[in-house]
């Protein structure tokens, strides 16, 4: 079923203003906040790196409290257990007697800000992994449901610092996005200075309801998606793992996974520019951030400097939007 444009166009009208509140909370990154907008709208889960202090908690903070949304924030340390973010069994008196009772965790909340994701051990980090992918957790073979909708957003600094534990693959996988945050511009800067204080958070109102959140995700999946769009995104996964020249320095290519995100995150950016059809250019526009995780580099490509988003940057040039037998 096919979306009118004066839906879309009034669902954009609403996503403008979640815009403008959050640029005012965090300056001078209206890219970063567009592209976590966007991805919120894909229904997906959020990575973002960079070095401490750049924002990228004040971010998700200022997400929060724009939208109607429970959220929970986990501070992820090196002795933070499973069950300390799923939640546990207590041992409680009922009616019954006494047995073990399920006690939910941070993780039931519809906005979780997992924060310095990497400083958790890798087996704090899979607890997740069922949870983003299935929207519950199992616990000692008992199934809990979480709550709808269900975001992750997680923050991390660059794995080379000390003390942090590079996610695996499959969690990685788990994100529609991975972002990394840059250093500010001196005139931003100056606007910090003279605006915020330490210790001091930024005001920010609510936006959006929760109504509205779900409308405008449900309004996402019925943009139009043209078959030659789609073409696009399967030739652009697939040549990662072959048949172009970049793809001679990955390793391991993006999953099926990847391309059912580039769909999404393409629909999501074209109701956000107020069209009811998803173009080349909103393709082109997400895959960085989508497959910049998705895609393992050789080693020697590595040695030689050469990174993923310069890799995906060179498919992006090499693949032509338009088949071959079109073109």
């Amino acid at each position: 079923m096919l979306i009118e444009e004066s839906e879309v166009s009034a669902h954009a009208g609403k996503v403008r203003r979640l815009l403008s509140a959050l640029n005012e909370a965090l300056y001078g990154q209206e890219s970063l906040v567009e592209l976590v907008v966007t991805g919120l709208l894909a229904r997906g889960h959020i990575l973002l790196e960079g070095l401490p202090g750049l924002g990228k908690t004040e971010l998700v903070k200022a997400l929060a409290r724009s939208l109607d949304l429970e959220n929970k924030r986990i501070q992820f340390t090196p002795d933070l257990l499973p069950g300390d973010i799923t939640g546990n069994p207590i041992l409680q008196e009922t009616p019954q007697g006494r047995e073990f009772v399920f006690q939910k965790g941070p993780l039931f909340a519809n906005l979780v800000l997992a924060d310095e994701i990497n400083r958790a051990s890798p087996k704090t980090q899979s607890a997740l992994l069922e949870a983003m992918q299935e929207q519950r957790v199992t616990v000692l073979g008992t199934t809990h449901p979480l709550p709808t909708p269900f975001f992750v957003l997680a923050t991390q600094n660059p794995i080379e610092l000390e003390g942090t534990y590079p996610l695996p693959e499959a969690q990685l996988d788990r994100f529609l996005f991975k972002l990394e945050v840059r250093r500010n511009s001196v005139a931003t800067l100056q606007k910090i200075v003279l605006h915020r204080e330490i210790g001091v958070e930024p005001v920010v109102e609510k936006v959006l309801s929760r109504e509205d959140l779900t409308g405008i995700t449900e309004a996402v999946r019925k943009i139009h998606l043209p078959e030659v769009v789609a073409n696009y995104i399967a030739r652009l996964v697939d040549a990662t793992h072959g048949g172009s020249k970049a793809s001679v320095a990955i390793k391991y290519g993006a999953s099926p996974r990847a391309a059912l995100a580039l769909a999404s995150a393409a629909k999501a950016r074209a109701l956000i520019q107020g069209r009811i059809n998803t173009s080349f250019e909103d393709v082109a526009a997400v895959a960085t951030p989508v497959l910049l995780h998705r895609i393992l580099l050789h080693y020697e490509a590595r040695i030689e400097g050469r990174g993923s988003g310069e890799v995906v940057a060179e498919l992006l040039a090499e693949v032509p939007r338009q088949p071959l037998d079109l073109a």
